[in-house]
């Protein structure tokens, strides 16, 4: 059975951009009799408002947007974060890290390595082999040696096929995007489970809670894209299928940037639902629904157009 979600930071209300990821997810749902899961990614505690978290729920319900279920929120989930980080500690596919941000520049400044992708500068594995004396600040996962024995384990296969792919590499096909792979050993390196400040980082919290409620699709935004990779292997680490994901095309601002709560972008307005929803199916590519429809009239057209414009393959 088809599991889809919407699963928000409530760092502000939603605007046109969010809207778009929104209402892709639940047409995605409904279109084939799925559930549809709202969850509110607070665990970012010092950036989340209950107060805008009450916003983008009364702002989905007046657009229509009807959720299966409770809501989930990620603020409340921390012991579930913590089992999974436990799990991945026993098998030796985490470990904690006393590298402050200066540590990690200065260490990939030696290597010779000083690109910065999306302003996150890849791990160099300082505290692999432990902490040399320094405080524990964060928790990371492993990746190099998840690879390896992954790789290992890839390699017998494909020896055994007499043919050998690129296996350090990992694979995705993505709905919209195509086929897509990462060197994530390399690009991201051993990335946060925990971070310093105590917070559960999002790679950890989303692959948990995709995986306990049963969520078979992702729908969200293509700055996403990225993180996929990170979330595939944290979901074979720990014994969690994988999603189909579709990534979306982004809403940009008239200088080409994505629209974003940190650069200001206006709340939709919700006194005109039709005309919102309306502007992200045209976000979506999706036709214009009948001049004379109603908010549900126009929601019905949608999802009776959706699979002829996004197809549900993996």
């Amino acid at each position: 059975m088809y599991v889809g979600r919407f699963a928000p930071s409530p760092t502000g209300p939603l605007h046109a951009g969010s809207l778009v990821a929104a209402l892709a997810s639940w047409l995605d749902a409904r279109s084939c009799g799925g559930q549809w899961l709202v969850r509110i990614e607070d665990v970012d505690t010092p950036r989340c408002s209950a107060t805008a978290a009450q916003t983008i729920l009364a702002q989905l319900a007046a657009c229509g947007l009807a959720w299966d279920g409770d809501v989930l929120w990620q603020s409340a989930r921390g012991q579930h974060y913590q089992r999974a980080l436990a799990a991945l500690l026993q098998r030796g596919l985490a470990y904690p890290c006393g590298c402050t941000r200066r540590d990690i520049a200065a260490a990939l400044a030696a290597q010779g390595r000083q690109h910065e992708r999306h302003g996150e500068r890849p791990y160099p594995g300082t505290c692999r082999e432990g902490l040399n004396g320094k405080p524990a600040r964060a928790w990371r996962f492993h990746t190099k040696k998840y690879m390896e024995n992954r790789d290992s384990a890839l390699m017998q296969q494909a020896l055994q096929a007499i043919f050998l792919m690129d296996e350090h590499l990992q694979h995705w096909q993505d709905r919209r995007l195509g086929a897509q792979q990462q060197d994530v050993a390399r690009e991201v390196g051993d990335f946060i489970l925990r971070r310093a400040d105590g917070l559960w980082a999002y790679q950890l919290a989303v692959v948990v809670d995709d995986g306990e409620q049963g969520v078979t699709d992702v729908v969200r935004g293509e700055d996403l894209a990225d993180n996929t990779p990170r979330q595939m292997l944290l979901q074979a680490a720990l014994g969690l299928p994988t999603p189909r994901y579709l990534h979306l095309p982004l809403v940009r601002a008239a200088d080409g940037e994505k629209l974003s709560k940190q650069q200001g972008a206006p709340a939709i307005d919700v006194s005109r639902p039709l005309l919102a929803l309306a502007q992200a199916a045209a976000a979506l590519g999706l036709p214009a629904a009948p001049e004379t429809s109603t908010p549900p009239d126009a929601l019905a057209f949608w999802r009776a157009a959706w699979p002829h414009f996004y197809n549900r393959a993996p």
